[in-house]
């Protein structure tokens, strides 16, 4: 195809500047995570190569440090390509071979560029191609980061909503439906469903990340395995969880692995379910803490910066918009990967760095998030035992708890006349004396609506 100019300071060749110049189109490069998989990914097919005597030492061992170093990101730089380039993302496992390559030949003594001693295609690509490297690629970068980072920061967040309802289950409050007034409950009580949201999403996430932990390596162009050994695949699946302590499996159908993205889809799925679970607990408690005297106020949020440029002492709840802002891009993303998953035809899926950037950009935006929730907001977050109170009493939905004693119409009577009134359904009620007064203080002691009736 001709000459290409290439920067002298770079260990990428030709095939990395010509995707340069072909795909000026966002300045947005691969995800640090997924170059971080493809060293692992050199790195390990070195190892098993060597092994099976498909490599010579000195080789393996020039590319094993030249992959480690792109792992330990070394080379970032060196990846420059643009996320919207060919949907296979052969240009992105190029740019792995030549840097590596080079880099390799460097540290054998060679020059860069010469593509001797190391060879980007004959000895670092070796027993492979894009169509198995770039599904791989996704595969362990979205495993490692949903294990290292999603997961933890959402036990943590758990953690800390499972506390906070603890913390809470002494406090009345109003429940409320269609944002109306509802029958009283514990604070502890609705922080628990927070609380099982999150526990569920961890759930979804960890069942999901079994789908990433099949690789596609082995398959090679087309999934029938042409041009490598008939273990290579298994091996770099063993390779590979030894390097990341995870538990990767050869793909028992490569022409599923190669020619579909379903399982990123899945994963972006259930990273989506997530993120509407933290919006929504976002969204309840920036309600609940709202005010501090014209809202609700029955949370006290913390104060973490001043919230107008131009009303002296207000207060926003900017982590809680900060997290529902998270949410939604999440959301947005899996959109994107949604239609990526379409983009498989036949034997290749034809959007894969396209679906890889949005994979892993929801995955690193859900920890942030979850971790600045946690540490900036739920850790210290407060209630207001009085507000909360004193809605309760105030409350006609307080009647609620009489119906079944003196019936539906009469108990829809003292609530009208408690609300034309000003007073309070208790007062309505002694007011009436349609029971006696004891029997009327236990019906409308608010800690016993919180729960059903015993038997």
């Amino acid at each position: 195809m001709g000459e290409m100019q290439v920067p002298d300071s770079a260990y990428y060749g030709a095939q990395t500047q010509r995707a340069v110049e072909n795909f000026p189109v966002s300045g947005k490069t691969i995800p640090i995570g997924m170059i971080r998989a493809l060293g692992m990914i050199k790195k390990a097919a070195a190892k098993v190569n060597a092994a099976l005597g498909l490599l010579d030492g000195e080789r393996s061992a020039a590319i094993i440090q030249a992959a480690q170093e792109v792992i330990d990101g070394k080379h970032d730089d060196q990846f420059p390509i643009d996320v919207y380039q060919t949907g296979s993302g052969t240009s992105s496992n190029m740019n792995a071979n030549e840097v590596i390559g080079n880099r390799a030949s460097e540290l054998m003594g060679g020059v860069i560029g010469s593509r001797e001693p190391v060879h980007p295609n004959d000895h670092v690509n070796m027993g492979q191609s894009s169509n198995d490297v770039i599904p791989t690629s996704i595969h362990v970068a979205a495993a490692v980061a949903l294990s290292r980072d999603l997961l933890p920061a959402l036990d943590a967040l758990l953690a800390s909503l499972a506390q906070k309802s603890k913390d809470f289950d002494h406090v009345m409050k109003l429940g409320r439906t269609h944002l109306q007034d509802a029958t009283p409950m514990r604070l502890g009580q609705e922080f628990s469903g927070y609380a099982q949201m999150v526990a569920n999403g961890s759930a979804r996430i960890r069942q999901a990340t079994g789908a990433v932990l099949r690789l596609a390596q082995g398959g090679t162009a087309v999934g029938t395995g042409i041009n490598t050994h008939v273990e290579f695949g298994a091996r770099m699946a063993a390779a590979l969880s030894a390097e990341t302590d995870l538990s990767f499996i050869e793909a028992p159908n490569h022409f599923e692995a190669q020619g579909s993205a379903d399982s990123a889809v899945e994963v972006s799925g259930a990273l989506k379910t997530v993120a509407v679970s933290l919006s929504k607990i976002a969204n309840d408690i920036r309600w609940l803490g709202s005010g501090p005297r014209a809202g609700l106020g029955e949370l006290k949020l913390p104060a973490v910066q001043p919230g107008s440029s131009i009303m002296p002492g207000k207060v926003n709840p900017v982590i809680c918009e900060s997290l529902i802002m998270a949410s939604a891009q999440v959301i947005g993303n899996d959109a994107a990967v949604t239609v990526g998953g379409l983009g498989g035809v036949f034997e290749l899926n034809l959007m894969l760095p396209m679906i890889a950037h949005n994979l892993l950009d929801s995955i690193t935006v859900l920890t942030g998030a979850a971790n600045m929730f946690r540490e900036k907001l739920l850790d210290k977050l407060e209630a207001d035992e009085q507000t909360c109170a004193d809605y309760i009493e105030g409350s006609l939905a307080m009647s609620t708890s009489l119906a079944p004693v003196i019936g539906y119409d009469q108990a829809a009577a003292i609530s009208k006349e408690a609300y034309a009134t000003g007073k309070t359904v208790r007062q309505v009620a002694l007011e009436k004396e349609i029971l006696p007064e004891a029997e009327l203080t236990k019906l409308l002691d608010p800690e016993s609506m919180t729960r059903p009736k015993e038997a």
